[in-house]
């Protein structure tokens, strides 16, 4: 997700539409109107998904109780993402044709479901923030930030007892879907596949704990990064917030800047300026890695080349024009683009490193971009493609596991590194 430059659809030609976070709700958003295209609805057939939303909006049906509904969000929102892991992990059936480590159909099952939710809402005589918290506690149990850190510091305890890490790792929605709809993203398949899994290092086990985050600003705004890793991570030993990058390339990111720059999002809003945090005051410009990025530099993890990478752009103390820092960020600049550039993915290591340093942890953890997910020659064009392909599953496969290696490598190097 490096983005220093706003899509077309973002120029002052075309500009996006922005709306405050804190606004109502349309009826109907922007991503959920793109359910209705044949991509989506294939996807969702393929992988046995398409029964997801028909079977909550039937648990939905009754009064409009705001209790009833939130524990019918909440139990069908953990099913959706217990069925994503378990389908991505080679648990229970397939349900079609499409590649079991595919993330697609978390994120149209998702969407299909918060459709159903707002119609039922608009009936229901509930408040406007019933509405809200509702679609709030459907969207994080679905994707996995309820059950990240499940049994609270007792588990916790019992994992130091038998020398088990914890590992959190964090994913993201798929994105730029105007351009493809097809699009699926290998940080997403990430997180399905090591969600609850065990890597084994020289220092022992480490359990990885992930989630996905959705690629709208508003949601980054309003919190919901600093709510699903406030209480998760005092109890890690190590984050590791993960997102698509550039071609054939993985980056560890060394700094993180404090700066949105406009690229679009998933409802075709753009934001620019400072990233908004809680007590803007105590907001530095700059946050940096904790990874043992030369480690996993050094290490042999997969086919694609892992770069340590240093550099940004900033304003320089006293300057007034942009300037690329290839081994960052210079005393007293302002941001404008961190190693992973200005978009979500920059502000998600922001947020979690400043997280990090506000709560005091000595613990590694930062930013590793993975390749951009490419279509097999022939299936580029969208409007004639196939919405999967041998290459397509050959690469996600191979992303897949080399961040696994990466996980574990930085897991071992911490451990090394505490002894």
């Amino acid at each position: 997700m490096v983005a220093v430059t706003p899509p077309p659809h973002a120029t002052a030609s075309a500009p996006s539409a922005s709306r405050p976070a804190s606004a109502p709700a349309p009826a109907v958003t922007v991503e959920e109107r793109r359910l209705d295209g044949d991509v989506p609805r294939r996807i969702l057939a393929d992988s046995g998904f398409d029964g997801v939303a028909p079977a909550f909006a039937k648990a939905l049906r009754g009064p409009g109780s705001y209790t009833r509904a939130e524990h019918v969000a909440v139990r069908h929102g953990e099913r959706l993402w217990r069925r994503a892991v378990d389908r991505a992990q080679g648990r229970g059936p397939a349900g079609g044709e499409l590649s079991r480590d595919d993330d697609r159909p978390l994120y149209w099952a998702r969407l299909a479901m918060t459709r159903e939710l707002r119609a039922w809402h608009a009936e229901s005589g509930l408040s406007e923030a019933a509405g809200t918290r509702l679609l709030e506690r459907l969207e994080s149990a679905s994707r996995g930030q309820d059950s990240m850190g499940s049994g609270g510091d007792r588990a916790r305890e019992h994992d130091r007892a038998r020398g088990v890490k914890r590992i959190v790792v964090t994913g993201f929605d798929p994105f730029t879907l105007d351009r493809d709809i097809r699009i699926s993203n290998p940080s997403g398949a990430v997180a399905l596949a090591l969600d609850g899994t065990v890597i084994r290092t020289a220092d022992g086990p480490a359990r990885v704990e992930t989630a996905v985050f959705p690629v709208r600003w508003g949601d980054f705004a309003d919190g919901t990064v600093e709510r699903a890793l406030r209480r998760v991570l005092p109890r890690a030993d190590l984050f590791v917030t993960v997102s698509q990058g550039r071609v054939g390339r993985i980056d560890v990111e060394r700094f993180n800047g404090a700066w949105r720059g406009g690229f679009g999002d998933n409802e075709n809003v753009s934001e620019t300026g400072l990233v908004p945090v809680t007590d803007p005051a105590t907001r530095p410009q700059w946050t940096g890695t904790t990874l043992p990025y030369a480690d996993i530099v050094a290490a042999t993890t997969g086919p694609f080349p892992v770069y340590d990478n240093t550099s940004v752009t900033e304003i320089p103390a006293g300057g007034t024009a942009p300037v690329v820092r290839p081994g960052g960020p210079t005393p007293g600049s302002a941001a404008r683009a961190g190693g992973g550039g200005d978009y979500l993915s920059n502000e998600i290591a922001y947020r979690a490193t400043l997280l990090r340093d506000r709560l005091g942890l000595a613990i590694p953890g930062g930013h590793v971009h993975t390749p951009v997910l490419q279509f097999g020659p022939g299936n580029t064009d969208p409007a004639t493609g196939t919405v999967s392909d041998p290459v397509f599953v050959q690469n996600r496969q191979a992303i897949t596991a080399q961040l696994r290696a990466i996980v574990g490598v930085a897991a071992e190097a911490s451990g090394d590194a505490g002894r």
